[in-house]
């Protein structure tokens, strides 16, 4: 008899230990989010930085109007800093950034959207979310007197949609850029959810590959109140760790820096493929908690024995507390990319990198063991009779510079064809180790021996002091809300990294001959030549 009421009383306290648990994670969240006023956590030392104003507002922060600035060529950020110039605003006043683009832009088929078919479909997707949003608040019972989200055609998200040629995913001068940035640090979030290949992984990782408890899959898709989508990454680890350099490039982390820092370089390097970029303190309970209704995400939650508040990514081999990100105790750092145009308006073909990596712990791809591998590539479709082998090349010198060993795919819009501008997206794995230059990144640009002149001039005139690649990557990363982006060990990597390259072409030119080396296309026809540039080799 006395062990029956042992056993009872175990079997009463297990299930006090599981309804307590139910309440704390699952109905307190929900009703927390009915009753608790909107406001600042106490005693944030960064509140103020990391508020998020509504759109209305009569002015921006400090912050954001410096970003402005600092992204626009003719704008007040060309006032000098401490009696000495701007590089970067020198730089843009460049004539090689001055340039007509060619071929020019004569019609709507040079353009990525048909703007009318583009604001239809924003407007059904408007009235879907307001459907589908009161019927959740209806689930809930949550009154409230928010009015139904309406599609403001001027809304910077719409407008770099609309932005977007066969030239770039944004023209030089466009005013579009800085505005896109200034949003994404300071509207209030609206939602919070996986992104589409998350999803698929929910409930299916493969558990028999390698195990990648890198923060790989902590990414989630945030959108604002104006109905604009970003990327957003956390930040997984400090600025100034490396990557250990026994780590293998699939198993390293994701850094949040690196995706800002991608694309102030790719902006610099006037290649303009990598999605407009931004860094924010995001409140994670306000902003991502309390704006999702995905159950999964929200159950993913917890508090710290710190008591910070932290999440993790949903899957077998990541559900562990040790792989959480965490705010401080609720502010977090992280990176929001803005999201591309739907493929439904959009098709984007997604293509393996012919330089791919054997994503394996002992195997090698052909290309790296095959010296003369440019010449079989050069005879496949459609490398053998397009500009697709030369912006292969431009892709492999920015991966170098920024150190980035994990470009297995690359994207580009369908409707452009096999000469559109490849897309430079998924940069975060770059910037992991200033100390070491990976040269097989520069495998298509060393086996091939053929690039751009557009592209050469443009590292060229980079190497110079007055322009140099370090000072103005500084300098544009320097209004960020996240500054410092960049260590000063990478900033100066980056100078190093651009020697190497010209070093690379110059002993192509030696091998082969300029005429056989240095590319010119109709494209690049009309760029100013070394003398005019006064670029130095």
């Amino acid at each position: 008899m006395p062990g029956l009421r042992r056993d009872r009383l175990l079997t009463l306290l297990l299930l006090g230990a599981l309804l307590s648990a139910d309440l704390y994670f699952h109905l307190w969240p929900q009703v927390r989010r009915q009753l608790r006023p909107r406001e600042d956590p106490p005693g944030c030392p960064c509140a103020r930085r990391a508020s998020s104003p509504a759109p209305d507002s009569a002015a921006a922060s400090p912050n954001t109007r410096a970003a402005a600035r600092n992204f626009s060529p003719a704008g007040p950020g060309a006032e000098r800093r401490g009696g000495r110039g701007s590089k970067l605003q020198a730089l843009f006043a460049h004539p090689l950034y001055r340039v007509p683009e060619e071929p020019p832009l004569l019609g709507p088929e040079d353009s990525l959207l048909a703007s009318q078919e583009a604001l239809r479909y924003y407007r059904r997707k408007v009235a879907r979310w307001n459907r589908r949003h009161k019927m959740y608040k209806e689930q809930l019972n949550i009154t409230s007197n928010d009015a139904p989200l309406q599609l403001r055609l001027e809304a910077s998200w719409v407008q770099f949609h609309l932005g977007i040629s066969r030239h770039g995913l944004y023209s030089r001068s466009s005013p579009v850029v800085s505005q896109l940035l200034k949003d994404m640090m300071r509207f209030p979030t609206i939602s919070a959810d996986y992104s589409q290949d998350e999803k698929a992984l929910l409930g299916a990782c493969d558990c028999t590959q390698i195990v990648k408890p890198s923060g790989v899959h902590l990414k989630l898709v945030l959108r604002f109140s104006d109905f604009g989508k970003a990327m957003f990454k956390p930040m997984r680890q400090q600025r100034d760790e490396e990557t250990p350099a026994d780590f293998f490039y699939f198993i390293d982390f994701q850094r949040h820096n690196a995706e800002i820092a991608a694309f102030h370089l790719d902006r610099i390097l006037d290649f303009r493929r990598v999605p407009p970029t931004v860094g924010r303190l995001v409140n994670v309970t306000k902003e991502i908690l309390e704006v999702t209704k995905n159950e999964i995400l929200q159950s993913v939650f917890f508090v710290s024995p710190a008591s910070n508040v932290c999440f993790f990514a949903k899957c077998p081999y990541m559900c562990k507390t040790e792989y959480a990100v965490c705010g401080d105790p609720h502010l977090l750092e992280g990176s929001l990319s803005a999201f591309l145009p739907s493929l439904n308006l959009a098709p984007r073909l997604s293509v393996p990198n012919p330089w791919i990596r054997s994503y394996s712990l002992a195997g090698k791809e052909e290309w790296e063991v095959n010296p003369l591998y440019c010449d079989t590539v050069k005879q496949i479709y459609p490398y053998n009779s397009s500009n697709r082998l030369l912006n292969i090349i431009d892709m492999a010198i920015f991966d170098f510079l920024i150190g980035n060993m994990d470009r297995h795919h690359y994207e580009m819009f369908t409707k452009f064809g096999d000469d559109g501008f490849l897309i430079h997206l998924d940069n975060a794995r770059g910037f992991g180790r200033h100390s070491q230059d990976e040269l097989s990144i520069l495998s298509p640009l060393s086996q091939c021996c053929r690039i751009k002149k557009k592209t050469l001039l443009h590292l060229q005139l980079l190497a110079q002091a007055e322009y140099r690649l370090s000072d103005v990557m500084r300098e544009s990363l320097l209004e960020d809300q996240l500054s410092p982006v960049l260590t000063e060990p990478h900033l100066l990597a980056l100078d190093r990294r651009l020697q190497i390259i010209l070093q690379t072409v110059e002993g192509c030119v030696e091998a082969h001959g300029e005429q056989n080396v240095i590319a010119t296309d109709p494209a690049q026809q009309s760029a100013p030549d070394s003398s005019q540039a006064n670029l130095t080799s």
